[in-house]
């Protein structure tokens, strides 16, 4: 990648999509598990959590909309 910019591009693209991935995955968890417990406590608590997580992933799929365009196809 020190010789190729396309190369340090593709491989720092690819390493910000394994985060959000693995970031993802993580928070999946999160309300599979100990999620639980607040779902039968506050389920009014529990329910804005998933509504903040939802609008965080819309907000990263409308960024790779830009995104891909200028990494890609410029």
């Amino acid at each position: 990648p020190s010789t190729n910019n396309f190369l340090g591009i593709y491989f720092t693209m690819t390493g910000l999509h394994v985060l959000h991935v693995v970031g993802g995955i993580i928070v999946i968890f999160y309300f599979l598990v100990p999620g639980n417990k607040m779902w039968q406590s506050d389920p009014d608590r529990f329910v804005n959590r998933i509504e903040i997580v939802g609008l965080y992933w819309h907000f990263v799929d409308l960024v790779w909309i830009f995104l891909f365009p200028v990494f890609y196809l410029l």
